[in-house]
């Protein structure tokens, strides 16, 4: 894996960091396609049951590399021309994947923010299932301030999280909010003194659970939360379908018996 984003896999939780420390992690064309490798790469990854994602240096990610801009405008890169273009036969463009890609693994994903979180970095951190915030950290929905609509996901992502008004206005204004305020809205989930160390606490939390039940409910609850109320109810169903019986869910309920630690299989 490039030195732009790094990987590393401890009790099951997946350690991922934007690497960009002197450019605030900002998202130049290379780091987009080595993000994507990551995500591809995690979704295959049977061992990892949590990820956290963070960004070293003063900031998560400061958004779209300024130097960059002026050749994703004209098209350059081989690749932004035709923002309709799907990446690798999927729902989303490059860009898009960038960000929502974290919301279509099969793990939990936690976001650690901290600095700066703008533009396509703020839009990342939504499409993580949990971001744990620095007080004093700061998040845009930018792109107005650029001529722009965001374009990497948000319109998927902030409809879980606010009020669609509230939505717009950060949309229409790109203005900053502070992590307290981004509590208050909903646009995290809470505010951690240390986001980071709070967040792979979560994690090895999560990890201790059956991979099989954390996987089947983060697909229940994205498959259902938008639908009616009989579809979300058949699909809980046949979720738990899919688990009574097996390995894991036998091993949990003998763990719970024997007040042990219980000793999950990884997914197959």
């Amino acid at each position: 894996m490039s030195e732009r984003i790094t990987v590393s896999v401890d009790r099951h939780v997946a350690d991922v960091r934007l690497n960009r420390p002197e450019k605030y992690n900002a998202l130049s064309w290379e780091m987009m396609r080595d993000i994507a490798e990551v995500l591809r790469r995690l979704e295959g990854e049977k061992g990892v049951r949590a990820v956290v994602l963070s960004g070293e240096g003063k900031g998560f990610c400061a958004g779209l590399d300024v130097e960059s801009f002026a050749g994703i405008q004209a098209g350059g890169d081989g690749g932004l021309a035709d923002l309709r273009k799907r990446f690798a036969g999927g729902i989303t463009n490059l860009p898009q994947h960038v960000a929502y890609g974290w919301k279509q693994l099969p793990m939990p994903v936690i976001a650690a923010v901290h600095g700066v979180a703008f533009g396509g970095g703020c839009q990342i951190a939504l499409g993580a299932d949990i971001r744990l915030c620095a007080p004093d950290a700061r998040l845009s929905i930018m792109e107005m301030k650029w001529g722009l609509v965001p374009d990497m996901g948000a319109t998927q992502t902030l409809r879980d999280l606010v009020p669609i008004d509230v939505a717009k206005e950060l949309i229409f204004t790109g203005r900053i909010v502070r992590g307290e305020e981004a509590a208050r809205l909903g646009l995290v989930t809470r505010i951690c003194e240390k986001p980071y160390d709070a967040a792979m606490a979560l994690a090895s939390e999560i990890a201790d659970q059956s991979p099989d039940a954390v996987r089947a409910a983060k697909s229940l609850i994205n498959r259902a939360w938008h639908g009616g109320h009989e579809e979300g109810l058949l699909l809980e169903s046949e979720a738990e379908m899919t688990l009574i019986g097996r390995p894991n869910q036998v091993e949990a309920i003998t763990a719970n018996f024997e007040k042990r630690p219980p000793r999950f299989r990884d997914p197959e």
